[in-house]
């Protein structure tokens, strides 16, 4: 029987044949997954992946940014590429390029981050892939809790909230973004577009880039990894929303009714780092607060990279992999975690659809959903945007709706820099601090493996 992959393949394959479709481009596992999200989402709404910069009221020129922005999606064809399925077949429908840049005027009595989470609540699900949105801000808006100080003490400042689609990005693709965004700012308003042989030579990359990517899943998709996958998640069952029963904080309580609340911290780093089966083991202690003892849970993280030989190109490339997370009252082995994890990464390129078809076929009455999420990155690698020679300073503005019950952020540096968010309906700022303080202690503790 085919994998999930190459019947893919073969209905891409068929769309060119037939020469029906010389304006598309094939989506690889990772993107097919945040389509099937986009498509369970009763309004259609896409994954957002926004970056929020704060500059100096008046840094920001937006004709200049404007002009920088659509030479980024004239040259890179997931920025002005939509979603689109074609005789059933999910792809990427080439556009042009076309990025909103908008000033956004905040209502009176609006903070700046309110703006912000009003005109992300109202993305319109068609458009682009990237927009772009100046809110300004000043010292006389208050913050509204933990990571949502916009502007800070030092005068009046602006947020320039850089919002992409997630099939049109990954963690690879972010930091390359800012840093070509920034070097096109700086050509000048009116800079050249990019020439066509250069927007001829980045799609042929893009296209080649993706099919070897999906070569690589069809091969990743072997009965062995789908028996791998389904003797590993069997006993895998998301837990289903259960109303708050704890009180909300104070201090939640002053963020009104936002649909995801928010915490975090920053702890010392070990001298050698922290592993991945230790964030792993933190999320799993995380994971017993707010679910409770006996259960498995599905906890995902991206890993991965682009297949031997594929061009650097700017899109999503990277897998989401699957952890089954074991709660209980006993803390895990940590060398059964990091001996589980290792196993899974020889796995980890069955694209995400395939796995979840191997765990259903096994028994699993899992539905592909996640119960939490973990995300790592490291600080020397996200570079400031910079404009008109001016850093901009990356801030967290929280408070918006979140996919699935809580996910966890690290960043790796001198410091462990730690944030998780959850949802509101479906766990209560009591629960979800106690289990915040649960991840912490775990990973305050002396390390007990290198991983």
């Amino acid at each position: 029987m085919l994998s999930i992959t190459s019947q893919y393949l073969a209905r891409f394959r068929r769309l060119h044949d037939d020469g029906g479709a010389p304006d598309v481009l094939p989506v690889t596992g990772a993107q097919r997954r945040f389509v099937l999200v986009r498509s369970m989402d009763p309004a259609g709404r896409p994954d957002l992946v926004p970056m929020f910069f704060s500059f100096p009221r008046g840094t920001v020129d937006l004709r200049r940014l404007a002009s920088a922005a659509r030479h980024l999606a004239a040259l890179h064809p997931v920025l002005r590429a939509r979603p689109d399925v074609l005789r059933g077949t999910p792809v990427l429908r080439l556009a042009r390029p076309d990025v909103p840049v908008v000033r956004v005027a905040p209502a009176a009595g609006e903070s700046a981050a309110t703006a912000v989470r009003r005109v992300l609540r109202d993305w319109s699900p068609e458009g682009a892939p990237l927009r772009l949105f100046l809110v300004p801000d000043g010292p006389d808006e208050a913050p509204e809790g933990p990571g949502t100080a916009p502007g800070g003490s030092d005068g009046p400042r602006e947020v320039l909230a850089v919002v992409l689609e997630h099939t049109a990005c990954d963690g690879q693709s972010l930091a390359r973004l800012v840093e070509e965004l920034g070097a096109a700012y700086a050509a000048g308003h009116g800079a050249d577009e990019p020439s066509p042989s250069d927007v001829a030579a980045e799609l042929d990359a893009y296209r080649e880039a993706v099919l070897l990517q999906l070569d690589a899943e069809e091969r990743a998709g072997s009965p062995a990894a789908l028996a791998y996958w389904g003797d590993r998640l069997r006993a895998v069952r998301e837990r289903a929303a259960v109303p708050p029963q704890q009180p909300a904080r104070p201090a939640a309580a002053a963020s009104g009714t936002l649909p995801s609340g928010s915490a975090e911290a920053r702890i010392p780093a070990p001298d050698t780092g922290t592993s991945f089966p230790q964030l792993l083991d933190a999320c799993r202690a995380a994971a017993t607060v707010l679910h409770g003892t006996a259960h498995v849970l599905p906890l995902g993280y991206p890993w991965g990279g682009r297949p031997p030989g594929a061009a650097p190109v700017l899109g999503c490339f990277l897998n989401t992999v699957v952890f089954p997370t074991a709660t209980g009252t006993a803390p895990a082995s940590p060398e059964e975690t990091a001996g589980a994890w290792w196993d899974d990464l020889d796995h980890a390129a069955a694209p995400f659809d395939t796995v979840v078809h191997a765990a259903r076929t096994a028994g699993s009455a899992w539905t592909g959903r996640l119960d939490g999420l973990l995300t790592v990155d490291d600080a020397r690698r996200r570079p400031a945007l910079r404009l008109g020679g001016v850093p901009g300073r990356e801030i967290h503005i929280d408070g918006r709706p979140v996919r699935g019950p809580f996910a966890v952020s690290v960043t790796q540096g001198p410091e462990l820099a730690l944030r998780m968010v959850w949802d509101r309906a479906v766990h209560s700022d009591g629960t979800a601090g106690d289990a915040f303080a649960a991840l912490t202690d775990a990973l305050r503790s002396p390390a007990r493996t290198s991983g």
